[in-house]
């Protein structure tokens, strides 16, 4: 009994052990630093947003004269529907089929080994021919979905691949898809706001309907450049929580640059409302703004100093 209690202290205090410990202990201090940052700043947009949403529940209580309790139902309704129909369309738009297990045993292994790693339910896993190497994620933790384009099978080694889908397990534990969905579901509401706060104050039936889808759309469009800003923090965390995961950030930073190349020439399937959940998507240049994605190089950089 002695021996065994010995051998057990030895084992806590053996060296190797100590210091994978405290490798761990460390990458989870620089994650935790790594996310305060873009924490501080989704706060700050989300602070935003909801002063944007506040206007307009006070804009449609007195144009159509509804307590703020019904406003507040009925933006709950349009941001689920939003949520539900995308999630289903997403996967009709790329021709998703389910992923055969004892065809891809290694992408099922592995995603298996890290939704456990990340505290979350293995998500459906699906397949697709998208044209162009790419993978997203749609759902919610608990009840994700992560479909994989056959082009980026066939691209990726091993480790890279596990980098893309550890970067789409983050998707789904931060519930960044609910997040988007109910930021893209507020910059409507309050384009609909104030198209109808400009018809309702004015005296031209006709003039002020198309002077009120004017200035929706650019209010719309105005608001949606907050959305966009969080959406691309939230690739940032994705990304280094899937550095976490694989234990280094070099892997989904050579599968970026393979991403990025494999692209060129090539003609995508994928509809613009799915490109804004996938891995890859370039915001350089002037489209900054409106971009979902930060630029890959920056992404890479980033990777790189993890």
């Amino acid at each position: 009994m002695l021996g065994a209690d010995a051998a057990a202290v030895g084992r806590q205090h053996d060296p190797l052990s100590v210091a994978v410990a405290r490798f761990i202990r460390a990458e989870r201090e620089r994650s935790r630093m790594r996310h305060l940052g873009l924490k501080v700043r989704m706060a700050i947009v989300s602070t935003i947003l909801f002063a944007f949403f506040a206007f307009a529940a006070g804009v449609a209580t007195i144009v159509f004269n509804l307590p703020l309790a019904a406003v507040l139902v009925l933006a709950v309704a349009f941001a689920g529907f939003q949520y539900l129909v995308g999630t289903k369309m997403a996967l009709w738009s790329v021709g998703a089929e389910e992923m055969p297990e004892d065809e891809y045993r290694e992408i099922h292994y592995a995603v298996e080994d890290m939704s456990k790693e990340m505290g979350i339910k293995k998500p459906r896993l699906m397949v697709a021919q998208m044209g162009v190497p790419n993978a997203f994620a749609t759902g919610r933790k608990g009840k994700g979905t992560v479909v994989v384009s056959t082009e980026l099978i066939r691209l990726l080694d091993q480790d890279e691949l596990e980098g893309v889908l550890a970067h789409e397990l983050a998707h789904i534990a931060n519930r960044d898809v609910v997040t988007m969905t109910l930021g893209q579901s507020i910059a409507a509401i309050v384009g609909i706001a104030v198209q109808w706060l400009v018809i309702a104050t004015g005296d031209n039936e006709i003039a002020d309907f198309v002077l009120g889808w004017i200035a929706g759309m650019l209010t719309q469009m105005f608001v949606m450049i907050f959305v966009l800003a969080i959406s691309r923090y939230r690739e940032y965390v994705a990304d280094s929580d899937a550095a976490g995961v694989v234990g280094s950030g070099e892997p989904l930073a050579r599968a970026l640059e393979k991403i990025q190349r494999g692209a060129q020439g090539r003609e995508s399937n994928i509809d613009d409302s799915v490109s804004a959940l996938c891995i890859f998507g370039d915001g350089g240049g002037m489209k900054k703004l409106f971009s979902t994605h930060p630029s890959t190089e920056e992404r890479i950089r980033r990777l790189r100093s993890y």
